[in-house]
């Protein structure tokens, strides 16, 4: 499956963007999906997953600005990002997890191409 995040750009200190994923294989997206960011110099780090029961997880750094969704229909994952502060510049990428369970989810090895989130005044 490939995965093509789209969305990114250069937002100001509270302004919101929607980040969207989508797949080329349908059906994909009805299983666990998450939203991983990496910034300069940092590991990359779980921002929101959604398991396939629709249960979302956040980052505690995101909890109450964040919010993951998707469309079935659409194969496309969604990461809704409200007041977004200057720490949350990173690429952002989605990803299909092999494993996930209370608000943990392993990663796959494949990663597709990333969405940069730029927040500067």
């Amino acid at each position: 499956v490939q995965l093509q995040a789209s969305g990114g750009g250069l937002v100001q200190p509270g302004g919101s963007l929607r980040l969207s994923c989508a797949a080329s294989r349908s059906r994909i997206t009805s299983n666990a999906m998450a939203w991983y960011r990496q910034a300069p110099g940092k590991q990359r780090e779980l921002v929101a997953g959604i398991t396939r029961g629709g249960t979302t997880s956040y980052a505690d750094s995101v909890k109450g600005r964040f919010t993951i969704s998707r469309d079935n229909a659409k194969n496309t994952v969604y990461l809704q990002m409200n007041s977004l502060r200057p720490e949350d510049t990173a690429v952002y990428y989605c990803n299909v997890p092999t494993y996930y369970s209370n608000g943990y989810f392993r990663p796959s090895d494949y990663w597709g191409q990333g969405t940069l989130v730029t927040v500067s005044s």
